[in-house]
């Protein structure tokens, strides 16, 4: 059973914390799937990783080779790449159960932002409610911190 693991971005923005996650994901050989909710927003993060240190193979969704993209990005809940580890963006949707299948989630949320903090809040109720293990990461320090865990991971 797979954790979500709930980073809370206070010094570094989306553009340098996705690709790092990324790469640790890949190198972990996890398929993975970063769901959005603002396709401009998918976009630019798309761009992004092509230049990212290391080169990270990636897709949008929609195209004909979705099935076979390492990373895929998509503002649908379907995971057509067969991704083991999700991603959320800008407060997508990831339900206990995907919870439950994958080998980790990822919940990725802008703390300058307090509806994003609001929107991660939730999202840490319902899937710590619903028995899914969660952890708490914060860079309020400068570098990664676990703060909070609930449950089995």
């Amino acid at each position: 059973m797979g954790a979500a693991f709930f980073y809370h971005m206070t010094t570094q923005p989306v553009d340098v914390t996705l690709p790092m996650l990324l790469g640790k994901a890949r190198g972990a050989g996890w398929r993975v799937a970063v769901r959005g909710r603002d396709v401009a927003r998918l976009d630019h993060l798309d761009l992004k990783l092509w230049e990212a240190a290391g080169f990270l193979a990636h897709g949008r969704s929609g195209g004909p080779h979705d099935a076979d993209q390492p990373i895929l990005l998509t503002d649908v809940d379907a995971v057509p790449n067969g991704a083991t580890c999700l991603v959320s963006l800008d407060g997508a949707d990831i339900s206990p159960e995907e919870v439950g299948a994958s080998d980790r989630t990822m919940i990725l949320f802008d703390g300058n932002d307090g509806d994003a903090v609001a929107r991660a809040r939730t999202q840490w109720k319902a899937l710590t409610t619903a028995g899914c293990a969660a952890q708490y990461w914060s860079q309020e320090t400068g570098r990664w911190e676990k703060k909070a865990e609930s449950g089995e991971s």
